[in-house]
């Protein structure tokens, strides 16, 4: 069986609000946890009206707190926006409260816009010192030395693994020469994943946390019973996509039977460029997906994205895609 895990986007629904959010991603983390889901993460986004995980280590607490055993983690924290220390010490104390169950993927992109880059009190080109923030954070979460004067507590010995997230070959690179595992978005920003893999798996070194190279690949999957409803579903997703082109950052809108009426020809080229890695359909439909996927990608793991606006249908689409992943094994990629 190919391992499967879930990017939760925390979306606020129309005529809902955050709690309702948070909670629903935390029932669906239980219920992935039961369907044999690896992992649930959140993604740090700031000024966002329709997103709720911008606290993001409070929001896996929330999470963690009400399942057992499924890891759940950051996919990602926007490390540019943080001291290092500072996120040593809150995913340290995640590692204290919920033992062997914390990720900690890591993102250079502000995951804003300057405005709020700004607000954070973030310089933009803290992104230029990314690689020596990673490390320097892998060292607060390593064992103490005796000597050390600054010390994470909680944080210092937890060794929280460390994945480096990316949607260009930078993040690859970086992957590779640091020795971590990787996950690349191509749920979103799918021009360069092929380049991406090949580049992490030919460069890979060997590190403490990890002996050979781990690639986890992002894909939008909305299933359904049938391909019409997983069709129609989908909608609220591309919704999303064309209003973000139109500058508008807004709640999430129940689907619609035509998308055609609500966007323009081009405003369609673009979110569809953008959502290139998609698979909508049936059981069926999501299989064959699936494998044309891993063909292409020989992914280790897969992130996966059901961004739909009914909390019932969008469990029944993590169920079905569940179902359908026991029988599709991984496909090795050779170097």
């Amino acid at each position: 069986m190919i391992p499967i895990s879930i990017l939760d986007l925390v979306r606020i629904r129309q005529g809902s609000d955050a709690r309702n959010a948070l909670d629903h991603a935390r029932d669906l983390a239980l219920h992935a946890e039961g369907w044999n889901y690896r992992r649930f993460w959140m993604a740090e986004h700031h000024n966002m009206r329709g997103i709720a995980s911008a606290a993001t280590s409070v929001a896996i607490a929330h999470v963690a707190a009400g399942t057992s055993t499924i890891r759940v983690g950051a996919g990602g924290v926007m490390l540019p926006n943080h001291a290092p220390l500072v996120i040593a010490e809150q995913f340290g104390t995640l590692a204290a409260l919920f033992p062997g169950r914390i990720d900690l993927g890591l993102g250079r992109a502000p995951g804003t816009d300057q405005i709020t880059t700004r607000a954070l009190r973030r310089d933009p080109a803290s992104a230029e010192s990314f690689p020596q923030d990673v490390l320097e954070l892998q060292a607060f979460l390593a064992p103490a030395e005796p000597d050390q004067r600054i010390v994470a507590v909680p944080g210092h010995g937890s060794k929280v693994p460390l994945w480096i997230l990316g949607s260009s070959t930078f993040g690859s690179r970086l992957a590779a020469e640091f020795g971590l595992p990787y996950a690349f978005a191509s749920h979103f920003a799918p021009d360069s994943l092929e380049m991406a893999l090949q580049l992490y798996r030919a460069q890979f070194k060997p590190s403490e946390q990890q002996a050979k190279p781990h690639a986890m690949v992002g894909i939008n999957i909305i299933a359904a019973d049938t391909d019409a409803e997983a069709r129609r579903l989908a909608t609220t997703q591309q919704m999303s996509f064309t209003d973000m082109h139109r500058g508008v950052r807004g709640l999430s809108k129940p689907p619609i039977d035509d998308i055609e009426t609500y966007w323009s020809p081009l405003e369609k080229a673009q979110a569809s460029h953008m959502l290139a890695c998609s698979i909508i359909g049936s059981p069926e439909t999501v299989r064959e997906g699936l494998e044309r996927f891993l063909l292409r990608t020989g992914a280790d793991e897969l992130m996966i994205v059901s961004d739909i606006f009914d909390h019932k249908a969008r469990l029944h689409s993590y169920e079905i895609i569940a179902d359908v992943a026991r029988g599709v094994e991984p496909i090795p990629m050779s170097i």
